[in-house]
């Protein structure tokens, strides 16, 4: 059953980050960091108690006097989200809540790689996780936004795609070289056939939102996010936002210089990172050595195993990423970096780990802060529920335009 949101101010905005965020989160606390008095909290706070986004946790005892608080925090299923991660032939799809959890899955492979193709493969995504709670075990209810277009789409709050490419406006697609796309109203189309809000980013861009507002970066106010899979990223958080350019989603960081006796890259720089730490480079190194060739996965196992290609390959990978862990936190002087990616189960591998730590070791100066490594999900759900927390992002941001 949908209800009327209250139009907001930035403050009322701020207040939902906040508690969406940190929540549940003391009275106190969200004063704090907001800057309002106890009066004034209480009177921003009320219309999202009434409407339902908001719901008080378990009494508290406040203060030395014992006057009892309530903590704030989201009612997260009270709307639903689509994120959706492209590749070259596939739509990963997740069904999620405010909080950009994953309730359910569907992948739909791409009957070609035309716009419109991708359009109706996403289409078939939002379709499968939305219809009568098909692929996610329940149906999804929405607040607020009248859904139209789709047959089956049903109380849906937003949809968000990334893509491994330049992205302008949240929308439009300026490059995606393994699309062979330049200059696609990506978002205009999908909002069109689903009548919903869409969003379109940069997928390292959403995913380190995803990490800054929900995952390993929640509450940290520094930190950098190194994704390793088909390709190497990078993204940047400081001082609580991320640092976008107008060259994000070139996908430079994955040419950083590693080692000059590495593999030389599709663009002729030996030794970069998407060289050395690309599963593609990975396997192409491994299947010289082993005179075959070997799947991902396979060249993790073979290499927790003992075989020696094997070891040799994922131990370079792992010297190769401390390398690159220690030089962002060299130039950017961050304490924490977030390894997230289809490709990081390389740090689960014990020969991949010791060198990664020898690789940092090697870098940094001896008196120098210990960097903070932090290991997220490898496989392409999270690319997806990135993809789901930018379309969060932009409904919180909208709250107050969109009306009943």
């Amino acid at each position: 059953m949908a209800t009327t949101e209250p139009a907001l101010s930035e403050s009322g905005r701020e207040l939902v980050r906040e508690v969406l965020i940190h929540g549940p989160i003391a009275r106190a606390e969200l004063g704090r960091r907001l800057g309002l008095s106890p009066a004034s909290l209480t009177r921003l706070s009320r219309p999202f108690l009434d409407s339902g986004l908001f719901v008080e946790g378990a009494v508290e005892l406040a203060g030395a006097v014992g006057r009892p608080a309530r903590p704030l925090d989201v009612q997260a299923d009270l709307q639903h989200f689509v994120g959706v991660k492209l590749t070259g032939d596939q739509a990963f799809g997740v069904l999620t809540d405010l909080r950009a959890k994953a309730l359910g899955e569907h992948v739909a492979d791409l009957a070609g790689r035309s716009p419109e193709e991708v359009v109706e493969a996403l289409v078939a995504v939002v379709q499968a996780l939305t219809a009568g709670g098909s692929g996610t075990g329940s149906g999804s209810r929405g607040v607020g936004v009248g859904v139209a277009g789709v047959e089956g789409v049903e109380g849906l709050a937003g949809v968000g795609v990334s893509i491994g490419g330049k992205v302008t406006g949240q929308r439009t697609v300026r490059r995606a070289t393994f699309l062979a796309w330049r200059e696609v109203d990506l978002g205009g189309m999908l909002a069109e056939r689903l009548g919903v809000p869409v969003v379109v980013e940069n997928d390292v861009v959403a995913l380190t939102e995803a990490e800054r507002w929900f995952g390993l970066g929640r509450g940290v106010d520094d930190f950098a996010v190194v994704t390793v899979g088909a390709g190497v990223g990078y993204g940047l958080v400081v001082h609580g936002r991320q640092v976008v350019t107008p060259d994000t989603g070139l996908g430079l960081g994955g040419h950083v210089p590693l080692d000059p006796t590495g593999p030389i890259c599709v663009d002729g720089h030996r030794g970069c990172s998407t060289a050395m730490l690309s599963t593609t480079s990975m396997c192409a190194s491994a299947a010289v050595g082993l005179g075959h060739r070997v799947a991902y996965d396979e060249l993790l196992a073979l290499a927790a195993s003992g075989d020696p290609v094997a070891v040799q390959v994922v131990g370079t990978a792992g010297r190769s990423l401390g390398r690159m862990i220690a030089a962002v936190a060299n130039l950017t002087m961050v304490g924490s970096v977030v390894l997230s990616g289809e490709g990081v189960g390389l740090v689960d591998v014990p020969v991949a780990a010791t060198e990664l730590r020898a690789g940092i070791a090697a870098d940094r100066d001896p008196d120098a802060s210990e960097v903070r490594v932090l290991t997220g999900a490898a496989d392409f759900g999270a690319w997806a529920r990135g993809a789901a927390a930018v379309a969060v992002q932009a409904r919180i941001g909208s709250l107050g335009s969109l009306g009943a």
